[in-house]
C-alpha cells in the first residue's frame, strides 16, 4: 500500500432539487454507497437546515462520507475518505451522483498520507503557482 488512504473530493452541480432537500433521501442514499463500495458502516448522522440543505455524514469503519447540500443552487458537496486499498471511493461518489441526478461533477482524489502534497495556488489573471507544504 502506497498511502494510508483515497480522498474523493466532489463537486455535484445540476442535481434534483427535491433530493437535494430530503434528508431522509440523502441518509439512504450515503448508506446504500458505502454498502455499495463494500465499506462497512458504523454510524450515522444528518441535519436538516431550514429553509433548505441537508448536512451529513456516515462513519464507516474505513473512514467516512460526508455532504452539505444546497439545494437553491442545485449542488452538493461531498467527500468519501477510505483508509486502506480495500475500499474504491469512487464507487461510493459515482453511487451518489447517480442518485442526486447530478448533471455536472467536478471530483479531485488526493492520496492520503503519503508525505508532503502540492498545493495550487491560484494568483492574479486565473494562473497558478505551486508550493510545496
Amino acid at each position: 500500500m502506497d498511502t494510508m488512504g483515497r480522498h474523493v473530493i466532489a463537486e455535484l452541480w445540476k442535481c434534483n432539487i427535491d433530493k437535494l432537500n430530503d434528508m431522509a433521501f440523502i441518509e439512504r442514499t450515503f448508506v446504500d454507497a458505502a454498502l455499495e463500495a463494500g465499506a462497512e458502516v458504523r454510524e450515522v448522522a444528518f441535519h436538516k437546515f431550514a429553509p433548505q440543505g441537508v448536512s451529513g455524514v456516515v462513519i464507516i469503519s474505513e473512514s467516512h462520507l460526508t455532504i452539505h447540500s444546497f439545494p437553491e443552487h442545485g449542488y452538493a458537496s461531498i467527500d468519501v475518505y477510505t483508509c486502506g486499498d480495500r475500499i474504491d471511493p469512487n464507487v461510493a461518489a459515482d453511487f451518489i451522483a447517480n442518485a442526486l441526478g447530478a448533471g455536472r461533477s467536478e471530483v479531485v482524489e488526493v492520496p492520503r498520507g503519503i508525505g508532503p502534497i502540492e498545493v495550487m495556488q491560484k494568483s492574479g489573471e486565473g494562473s497558478y503557482s505551486s508550493t510545496s507544504s
